[in-house]
């Protein structure tokens, strides 16, 4: 096809030669097999000058069409390897949009503004499942996805605090303790699957001595912020949700302090796509920033 184009634009064998680097007896056989293959004359052959035909112009018109298509395909496959453009699925717990997630995602929009990204709120157990799949690319998770298939990179760890209601009146004030939680609902997501990390925020409350006799079980952290906010109980939540007012809901410290819990990012061992290298270094970028 760059053959007959050469030749179509310079309406001479020899300068289209010249143009294509090659000698002229092969390129005007090339042309006289395109010719052959496809069954018409592409040029009127004059002693002086050459033509095309109305053949030769209409096929010079789509030819000029698929080689630019070529070229725009080749360039977007470069580009796609290279990270600039394509798309990037992105599965996260809800907690993590109140720290590091939002951040990263900025500073990955600003690096490839080109490249699509899909973001989906999920439980560790939606992660585990969608990355199993190949229905997400990074799963961020809290703490972890064990999975022998997947790498694990932490990025921060944070305290948990108490999200009580505004009427709530811990004694002694400004902090919870176990004896400020006798007779409250503890708020716990998710609710299912299980173990979880309602079963991570129990395990901590247990061992510090704090009653959890009236549990109420919610699907995400939204639901349950929700309930404290009118008064349903209190929600154990990483430090981080504490930087985000909400009305009705106070944040306190705990003490004595639970175990911190931390959020990673996770993805396939075998994942090689360059889209999934670069998110994975800016994510550890702005976390080492933050810290």
């Amino acid at each position: 096809m760059k053959y007959f184009v050469a030749v179509a634009e310079e309406l001479h064998f020899g300068r289209a030669a010249e143009r294509l680097d090659m000698a002229q007896p092969p390129l005007s056989r090339q042309i006289k097999q395109i010719e052959t293959e496809i069954g018409v004359l592409l040029f009127n052959r004059g002693r002086n000058a050459i033509t095309l035909t109305q053949a030769g112009q209409r096929f010079y018109e789509r030819v000029q069409a698929i080689l630019a298509d070529i070229d725009d395909a080749m360039l977007e496959a470069r580009r796609i390897g290279q990270g600039a453009e394509g798309r990037l699925r992105i599965g996260f717990v809800g907690s993590s949009t109140y720290g590091l997630l939002p951040n990263i995602v900025k500073s990955y929009r600003a690096n490839y503004p080109e490249v699509n990204l899909s973001l989906i709120p999920m439980n560790n157990a939606q992660l585990h499942r969608a990355l199993v799949r190949r229905e997400i690319d990074v799963a961020f998770a809290r703490p972890a996805l064990k999975d022998s298939e997947f790498i694990t990179r932490q990025l921060t760890e944070e305290a948990l605090v108490a999200a009580v209601p505004d009427t709530f009146q811990p004694d002694p004030p400004g902090r919870v303790e176990p004896s400020s939680l006798a007779g409250q609902n503890i708020i716990l997501y998710p609710e299912y699957p299980r173990p979880s990390y309602a079963d991570f925020v129990l395990s901590n409350l247990e061992a510090e001595g704090f009653e959890t006799v009236n549990r109420v079980f919610t699907m995400d952290l939204q639901t349950a912020l929700s309930l404290v906010a009118i008064g349903e109980g209190v929600c154990i939540v990483p430090a981080s949700v504490a930087t985000a007012k909400r009305n009705g809901i106070r944040f306190l410290p705990i003490r004595p302090q639970l175990e911190k819990t931390a959020l990673s990012v996770n993805h396939r061992i075998d994942e090689q796509g360059v889209h999934v290298k670069s998110f994975l270094n800016i994510a550890q970028s702005v976390a080492r920033k933050t810290i």
